[in-house]
């Protein structure tokens, strides 16, 4: 009833100003009856054992067949119904800059009225699951995968966005910008020629603009180089760490944000060819809101500039005390490998129980088992956390080694045991 609500709240105009393309959207969608009856039947077959979506659709395609619907609205509601997970857990769980993510994901919903009754679906369910699920940084990412999913459609299926188009797409876009400032272009090519190919796709050229604007003229001697910049349109705030690569910056870097009190929602870790690091971190205060104060910006550079120079060692020891809920209800710690077919990488899912530390921990254990970490991503579904790490070992190859993925496992229970 909670989804109805918030679906309904959409289309009331003194609301509009809360979510606007939600508002827009749902006045364009040609039957909003189709969008209540799913929010009625999306959680129906929970408790009933096996896929609650696939019974829930069944039960929404009788539902609608016995009550005179016609057979293409009726697949609509049961596909709705179907598929009611697959946008949240798209944008939260899988690298939206990666052009055969969005493609694969276009496949799935195939029009753009689909697409529409999913995301109003897809906000107005997550709204209603517990008022500290939602916040800026998820509808940021469900507005990303809505607009990038919205062109692949209108560039068509079978003519799909390459990943060599993109990244040149990037490259033309940095020199455009960066042109019309009467800039030194020869410099600026360097730079991105020392990029690899995660670089290119990951960063857009807006901050690719920044991060060359940030370290022109900045000599070894001056670095780590720390800086915030909030990022409205991304819902938080940005921590841009350029560094000397170092296997256990990441564990720093988590363990001084977690010390800080501050949520970590993603992580971009980007090396270039030449040996340094380009790592970005989302973060928010622990309202889930983005840190606007300048006192407690200087306070967060300063204290991870400190720990980065010193090579601060990372403890178990996080300062925060942790909810009674989480200890009385805690969820196993389960962690899975595969690969990642696109760069050849090994890929580390690890779902737990969300809490602070967790992701300094994850850094220890990846540092003492010889793994190295190359993209991170980060997702919570209220006490529960699901993230996904891309590895290697210490020469950038798959963890082919049966030993060293029981390393990983066997630490990283250890240290997320509560």
């Amino acid at each position: 009833m909670f989804v109805v609500r918030n679906l309904r709240r959409l289309t009331v105009p003194e609301f509009q100003h809360e979510f606007p393309l939600c508002s827009a959207i749902i006045q364009q969608v040609p039957k909003p009856e189709l969008l209540y009856l799913a929010a009625l039947f999306h959680d129906i077959a929970k408790g009933r054992g096996g896929d609650h979506s696939n019974l829930g659709a069944n039960d929404a395609r009788l539902f609608c067949r016995h009550h005179g619907l016609s057979e293409y609205d009726t697949e609509v509601v049961a596909w709705l119904v179907d598929k009611h997970l697959i946008m949240s857990s798209t944008s939260q769980r899988k690298d939206l800059s990666d052009p055969q993510v969005i493609n694969d994901f276009a496949h799935q919903v195939g029009q753009k009225t689909r697409l529409d009754y999913l995301y109003l679906l897809t906000v107005a369910d997550i709204r209603a699951t517990s008022p500290t699920v939602w916040n800026a940084w998820k509808e940021a990412l469900l507005n990303e995968l809505y607009h990038a999913t919205k062109a692949a459609l209108a560039r068509g299926l079978e003519n799909p966005l390459l990943l060599q188009e993109q990244i040149e797409q990037t490259r033309d876009e940095v020199m455009r910008l960066l042109a019309g400032n009467d800039e030194d272009l020869m410099p600026i090519a360097n730079h991105l020629a020392r990029m690899n190919q995660d670089y290119m796709l990951r960063y857009s050229p807006l901050e690719i603009v920044r991060h060359l604007q940030a370290i022109s003229n900045l000599t070894a001697a001056q670095l780590p180089l720390i800086q915030l910049h909030n990022t409205p349109e991304r819902g938080g705030t940005e921590v841009f760490v350029h560094s000397p690569i170092n296997d256990q910056l990441f564990a720093i870097v988590t363990y001084t944000l977690d010390q800080l009190g501050l949520t970590i929602v993603d992580a971009r870790i980007i090396s270039s060819n030449d040996g340094l690091a380009f790592d970005t971190y989302m973060i928010l205060e622990s309202d889930g809101s983005p840190i606007t104060a300048g006192f407690r910006q200087h306070e967060i550079e300063q204290r991870l500039y400190q720990n980065i120079s010193r090579l601060v060692p990372v403890t178990t020891n996080v300062r925060q005390h942790l909810p009674r809920q989480i200890k009385q209800f805690p969820i196993p710690t389960q962690v899975e490998f595969g690969e990642d077919q696109r760069t050849g990488r090994t890929v580390m899912e690890v779902i737990s129980t969300d809490r602070p530390g967790l992701l300094s921990r994850i850094g220890m254990a990846l540092n003492e088992c010889g793994a190295r970490l190359h993209n991170a991503r980060v997702s919570t579904f209220g006490a529960r956390a699901e993230d996904i790490f891309y590895i290697t070992d210490r020469q950038n190859r798959a963890l082919q080694d049966d030993a060293q993925r029981q390393c990983l496992r066997d630490r990283i229970r250890e240290y997320l045991a509560l």
